[in-house]
């Protein structure tokens, strides 16, 4: 096992800055999960830390080993791609071991090593057939336990599940946590499906724009973001944001008053950090399992809406709703049944919004 560090790391492509500073303690067994939308920079920090790409500022280090000029076949990394990338000609077993016969080991070794790797996967049935004869699953499980007999430092996983139906991605998710339990390794992996990222990860680390926004336990992003692009990605159905204004602060509290467009009264919310003036522009976010759809008017919000359209899952509902000024708004449900153009309110209490100033920072009460 080994412990990472990145100490404001920075890569450019000429005049163009792709990532901005970027500092992140990887503790030695950790599963760390990079996330964010596309575009965000967390493939190409992926490849800075396998040596794919060279570090354009900062530095790098595995093990408290400097690592920025050392190359990539020299970190004691194993990548795990999107595309399984498999010799067609080759069988599991020979796929598998290939890195070791390039390293000229022994026969023996590398057939104890492949053995051992599909033991763990699973595959020990499938040793002598070809990628072809594989299903979508199975070949990614070879791609894995081509990194498992190289006996790395560091897994990197770029998405591996991309190509997967939704049923086979569950199912390799509970793999991969089976697998990092067994091998006890560090894991650092990308994704954008938040989902994914909240079901695998020890530590989370959510990109936006080339930069770190938040690093944290998965349930500790959801309950506490620290700002308005992590409560939003986090969660699914996204967080709701309405706009307000601040129009009265005493020592413990603050009202706010939403746009008069959306029907909503004032609302009192306790407040003690003293970063909002009178006049100051917020946004409250509200997750959907704490708005509710109520034919009457009751709790500290009520917003008049009329429901949009209703996406019934079994277990739970989520009711979609517009505001009178066209704000969309999600509400989720484990009971009752909803038309489109029913009207009623979006339901909700102060203990369960979330206060944004109007750069995006979090307002902590």
């Amino acid at each position: 096992m080994s412990d990472l560090q990145i100490k404001d790391a920075v890569k450019s492509y000429g005049n163009v800055d792709v990532l901005h500073n970027i500092n992140l303690d990887i503790e030695s067994g950790e599963f760390v999960v990079l996330v964010g939308p596309s575009g965000c920079g967390k493939s190409t920090l992926l490849r800075m830390i396998s040596g794919l790409e060279d570090i354009s500022g900062g530095e790098m280090f595995i093990d408290g080993e400097l690592v920025n000029d050392v190359d990539a076949a020299k970190r004691g990394i194993a990548m795990v791609f999107q595309s399984y990338a498999l010799f067609p000609h080759m069988t599991v077993a020979e796929n598998m071991g290939f890195s070791l016969k390039l390293a000229k080991a022994h026969k023996s070794e590398i057939n104890e090593k492949v053995r051992r790797a599909a033991e763990i996967l699973q595959l020990e049935k499938l040793l002598e057939r070809k990628p072809s004869q594989l299903s979508g699953g199975q070949k990614q499980r070879v791609a894995i336990g081509r990194a498992i007999v190289r006996n790395p430092k560091v897994f990197l996983f770029d998405e591996p599940l991309s190509n997967l139906d939704a049923e086979l991605r569950i199912e390799m998710r509970a793999e991969l946590i089976q697998l990092h339990k067994q091998l006890k390794t560090t894991m650092i992996y990308v994704t954008h499906d938040q989902v994914e990222a909240m079901t695998l990860a020890d530590k989370m680390v959510v990109l936006e724009g080339g930069q770190v926004q938040q690093v944290g336990k998965p349930l500790e992003l959801y309950d506490d973001p620290s700002n308005m692009f992590v409560a939003g990605f986090v969660g699914t159905p996204r967080m709701n944001f309405l706009p307000a204004e601040v129009v009265d602060v005493s020592n413990t509290t603050s009202t706010l008053r939403f746009a008069a467009e959306n029907g909503a009264p004032e609302v009192v919310l306790p407040m003690t950090d003293g970063k909002l003036a009178i006049g100051s522009k917020v946004s409250v976010g509200i997750r959907p399992d704490h708005l509710h759809f109520s034919p009457a008017q009751s709790g500290d919000l009520a917003i008049p809406i009329d429901v949009a359209f209703v996406e019934e899952l079994g277990d739970l509902t989520y009711v979609y709703v517009d505001t009178k000024a066209g704000t969309r708004l999600s509400s989720q449900k484990k009971d009752g049944r909803h038309n489109h153009g029913t009207t009623g309110y979006a339901v909700a209490d102060t203990t369960s919004m979330f206060i944004f100033d109007a750069d995006g920072h979090r307002v902590r009460a």
